[in-house]
């Protein structure tokens, strides 16, 4: 297995589990314990975990893995998902782009097309566009931020006054009937919320991992998004109490 992704899987692991061992995971990952420990030695570094005798910890309760390793995840859904919401747009359109894997997969879908304006605030997809000479690439101001690459705060959403926006590609860390659209990080879930006020159209582009989940701050309630764009293994009843409460579900 590739460095890149035996980091990916003890993430992955300390997400769900809170803790990883590094003889499990030496045996799940087909690795030797000391190749396992200098994986963790990196990780501790990178402050993703706290290391202990015999394996690590997370760093935190609400565990978020960086955008670097988020991509490795649903890799195939979520350009699935992209191009479904690609079809979506039509020439000369005002298109929005949050941060976030399943959004920069949009905007990949999105780059060949003619005559599109593109309004993002994550710096990732911007260095992607912006040797696009068929785009019209608006960037947002504002404080970065390492684990998702995206601009948040004041000035980001001053960018934003002013502008109307055919269509807005959400991601989020979780969407959920009651607690509505949800992420990590509470400036950048305001600075979302001021994209979804100037679109004409809120569309969420979210893998099934994150359909029925809620995470700390939240960015606007299920009732002022139009359209989810979600895999197939999302949860039916989690799916169910979206359609009921009137967003349209669209399964890729």
């Amino acid at each position: 297995m590739h460095k890149s992704a035996r980091l990916n899987a003890i993430l992955e692991r300390l997400d769900h589990g809170g803790t990883v061992d590094v003889g499990v995971l030496a045996k799940e990952l087909s690795a030797s314990p000391a190749t396992i420990r200098r994986d963790l030695a990196t990780l501790e570094r990178q402050r993703l975990l706290a290391r202990t005798h015999g394996g690590a910890v997370a760093h935190a309760v609400s565990y978020e893995l960086p955008l670097r390793y988020k991509g490795i995840r649903f890799a195939e859904e979520k350009r699935r998902i992209a191009s479904a919401a690609a079809q979506t747009v039509a020439e000369g359109m005002a298109v929005g782009l949050t941060g976030g894997t399943t959004a920069t997969e949009v905007a990949r879908s999105l780059a060949d097309r003619q005559r599109l304006t593109i309004v993002t605030n994550a710096l990732n997809i911007a260095s992607e566009l912006g040797v696009r000479p068929n785009i019209k690439l608006i960037v947002t101001g504002g404080l970065a931020r390492s684990q998702s690459y995206e601009l948040s705060g004041p000035i980001a959403e001053a960018s934003l006054t002013g502008l109307n926006l055919d269509v807005a590609f959400i991601g989020v860390d979780g969407i959920d009937a009651k607690a509505g659209c949800t992420t990590h990080e509470e400036v950048e879930a305001h600075t979302n919320a001021v994209m979804i006020q100037h679109a004409g159209r809120v569309v969420l582009v979210a893998d099934s991992s994150k359909i029925g989940k809620v995470a700390f701050a939240r960015i606007c309630a299920a009732s002022d998004v139009d359209e989810l764009i979600t895999d197939g293994a999302a949860d039916a009843d989690a799916v169910r109490a979206l359609t009921d409460g009137g967003v349209r579900v669209t399964l890729v």
